[in-house]
Formats: structure tokens, sequence, C-alpha cells
């Protein structure tokens, strides 16, 4: 067959992602309610990661004691950067303890990976723009664009598989970010069309760290290595730098070919701000959010079996086909990112503690030997139609059901939850725990005055959305 080398036209599901960057007007009040909360426990979440050394040491300049003119300040801390480091500091303080917001479908991950560059970006335009006497970004302005990114990500993310063949979803995340940082830094059609082809030109991470025997902290930096990368091709696109119009689509060369099994790519639904409105809060427990049901049941059932921990014969849980295929883990675990993918792990820190932090995830915690027996005695089946109603557009329910059994043959009732403390169906429960999550995390670092500045703009959405960017990251300022 003869190829020629006529030019073609850029691949509809990039354009249909530039269009909606440029041209959709985004008119959700509950969307823009629902992103303030999304800011408020993601930008706690980071705070909350400073007090793991695994991450700090990963933060700062690449090259030490570099500071920025007009650079990104880091939350927490004193750094001053480029806003393409800025993106990979914020975005790996955002992701380390798995803890912030989480998307569930056919790919999973975690939308508000993409604050990372768009925090880092908002913040560098806007230092930029007052030293030339111009009008800063507002919150406002971060939190359209966290709206947009959360849909790009997420609508991406319905019906295009990457776990199927072996890529991780950070890549929807420098989609994502790609798009809405390069309209944030002034890009038309031509600069966000071509920043986007490069995005997926890029490739993908593979999934290797995010399972046995690979288990390991990449998992923790890979979506803020992801954001910071969106931010370089934007910023290169900024600067004229050519797109590929059939990125996707080159038969034997493009994305679907090479990395997709010859599959075509799909946006699900229109892009609006869906996702948003839907996404899921992590409020109870810092695990992989397929576990989160099954940690509350467990919890639920924690004043049952603590007095009779050594009589247990066997204990069940019952969980959906994801779960299975992401969590269900047997044999040594070997850090906390092992640990906090296990979902027998984390259901036995349910039944033994009554809670789970992150603490539990740590060699100290892991080596109870009560913790691995308990483990040995479960068995973890699927249920079908949690299966079916995980996938359901309607439900998205993450459903759990665990059950205990004692060697005398009596049994604790099964506790079956369908929908985590943080679904849509339960958002007016969660929203106190988000601003109480918030700050407790928040006191794990700074003093009770700075605190409290940080909850009084962020807890009020009027007061938060006029805010300059550049305001509001110097409350996060030590």
């Amino acid at each position: 067959m003869i190829k020629t080398n006529e030019q073609k036209k850029t691949d509809e599901l990039i354009q249909q992602i530039t269009d909606y960057v440029l041209d959709k007007e985004i008119t959700s009040e509950e969307a823009f309610s629902t992103a303030q909360y999304v800011l408020m426990d993601t930008l706690g979440c980071g705070i909350l990661a400073l007090n793991y050394p695994e991450c700090t040491k990963l933060l700062g300049p690449i090259v030490p004691d570099t500071i920025v003119p007009n650079g990104t300040r880091i939350p927490g801390t004193s750094y001053v950067l480029d806003p393409i480091q800025g993106a990979f500091n914020i975005g790996a303080m955002i992701r380390w303890l798995d803890y912030n917001d989480t998307w569930l479908a056919a790919e999973w991950g975690h939308p508000s990976d993409n604050l990372g560059g768009i925090l880092a970006v908002a913040d560098y335009i806007s230092r930029e723009r007052i030293s030339k006497q111009q009008e800063p970004l507002t919150m406002r302005d971060v939190l359209e664009a966290m709206i947009k990114a959360h849909e790009i990500q997420g609508v991406l993310a319905l019906e295009n598989s990457l776990n199927r063949v072996g890529l991780d979803h950070v890549l929807f995340v420098k989609i994502a970010t790609t798009a809405v940082v390069t309209k944030m830094l002034g890009g038309g059609r031509e600069e966000i069309n071509n920043a986007l082809t490069n995005a997926w030109i890029d490739n993908s991470s593979l999934r290797t760290y995010r399972h046995a025997p690979n288990t390991g902290s990449r998992k923790s930096w890979a979506a803020g290595d992801a954001t910071s990368r969106g931010v370089r091709l934007a910023m290169m696109a900024m600067k004229g730098e050519m797109g590929y119009q059939t990125a996707l689509s080159a038969e034997g060369w493009g994305f679907q070919d090479v990395l997709f099994k010859g599959n075509t790519l799909t946006l699900a639904r229109p892009l609006d701000s869906y996702v948003m409105e839907n996404v899921l809060f992590k409020v109870s427990y810092p695990a992989e959010f397929h576990a989160q049901t099954a940690a509350e049941a467990a919890v639920k059932l924690h004043p049952e079996v603590l007095e009779r921990i050594d009589e247990i014969d066997s204990i069940t849980i019952t969980t959906h086909e994801s779960a299975i295929r992401i969590i269900d883990k047997k044999g040594p675990l070997y850090n906390p990112a092992d640990r906090d993918h296990c979902i027998q792990y984390i259901t036995a820190i349910g039944l033994l503690k009554g809670n789970i932090t992150a603490e539990d995830y740590e060699d100290e915690v892991a080596q109870d030997p009560r913790i691995d027996a308990l483990r040995d005695k479960m068995i973890v089946t699927e249920n079908k139609q949690y299966t079916e109603d995980y996938l359901d557009r309607n439900k998205r329910s993450i459903a759990n059901a665990v059950q205990v059994f004692f060697k005398d043959g009596s049994v604790t009732e099964k506790v079956e939850i369908e929908y985590p403390l943080g679904h849509r169906f339960r958002r007016d429960e969660a929203i106190p725990q988000i601003k109480d999550k918030l700050s407790l995390n928040l006191a794990t670092q700074y003093t009770e005055k700075q605190r409290k500045k940080i909850e009084k703009v962020s807890f009020d959405y009027e007061e938060l959305s006029a805010m300059n960017v550049n305001d509001y990251v110097e409350l996060y300022i030590k």
C-alpha cells in the first residue's frame, strides 16, 4: 500500500478538547461549589504529606538554592520555583498519601492531581502580571481550570481503559493539565492543539510501580511528574513549537495503534462539568478508593471483633472486579505503597484499630503480627452486581461487604456499604468532615493563627473566588 505525506486535519478528539477549553462556559453552581471543597481538600492533603521525609526529600529546586524571579511559591515551604518544577512539587505533595479525590470508571485516577500544574502556573502568571502592573488571576480562574481539567481527565476515563493495556492513568493527568494550562498561558486553538498532540506522543508511564511485585513510591510522585510535563509542553507550545495532526490516529505510528491495541479513543459524553459534580472525596481514610467502603465496614465491625481476634476462623470480603484486579494482594507487603493498595491490609487495620491513618502503612505498625494473621484468613470474592453498579453511570457505587466468621460457628452481620462517604449521594454528610480534615491536616504544619486564616478564606466561597491567586498561595507560605 502506498502511503502519502499529505497533511490531514487534527484528530477530532484533540479538537474537541481544545474547543471545550477555549469556548465552554461553565455555568454549574454545583461544580464551582464542589471545586471549592476539592481545592481545600487537595491542598490539605499536600500539607499533611510534608510530615513525611520520603516526600519532602523530592521537593525544592532541581539545582539547590535556586530561586526564580516571580516564581511559583510552594505551599508549606519557602521554595520559589519555576512553574514546571513548581508543578512537580505541588503535584507530588498532593498525591503522596493517596488521600485526594478520586474518579472511578473504565480508567481510574485522581483529577485533583492537575492542581499541581494549575496552581503553579496560576501563581506564576499572577506574579508576572503584578510585576508589569497588570491584574493577576483570581481563584475563580483556578476553580474554573480545575473543573475543566477534572472533566477532560474524567470523561476520557469513562470508556478508555489505559490499565487494560498496562498504561498508567497519569497520562490523562498530563493531557488535562496540558490543555488547561496552555489556555491559562494565553494559548489559542493552534497552541492548545500543538501542546495536546505532543502530550499524546509523549507516551505514558507503565503501571509497573502500582502492582506486585514492584509496588513502590513512584506511584506517589507519578502524577506530579505528569502535571509538570503538561506545563512544560504548554510552555513550549507558547513559544511556537509545532504539533502533529494525527498523533492519535496515524496508521502504525499513532497512539491508538502503538499503545492502545488499535482501539479508538472516544469521549463518552459531551464535555461540561459532570466529573467535578460527581467526583469522589476521600474523607475518612487514606486508602486506595476501591477499598474505602471495605475500610468503613471493617471499622463498623471493630467493636464486635476486638476482643475475639484470636477466635476468628475466616473473614470474607465481597467486592467488585476492579478492586480484585488492583488491590487483592497475598504474600509479603514491602512498603507503605504496597500496604495502602492492599484491600486485606486495609480491612485488617480497620478491624484491629477501628480507624485507619496514614501512619498505619508505615513499617512500625506493619510489624504487628496480628495484621498478617488476619490477612491469611481473608477470602476475597466478586459480587457481579457490585461490578455492574460500579460501572453504572447513574450509580457509580464502590460497594464492599465484610463479614467475620468465628471458630465456634458464630458470625458477625455482613456489613455492606455501597457508597463511601464522599460520594455524591453522601456529599452533604461529607462536607463537615472535609472541613475537619482540612483543619487537622493544616494543624500538622501551621500555627493556630495561620491555620484559621487559611480556613476563613477557604470556607467562604465568595471571598475565595474573588481573591488574587498569589494572595491565596501566600496564606500557605511558612
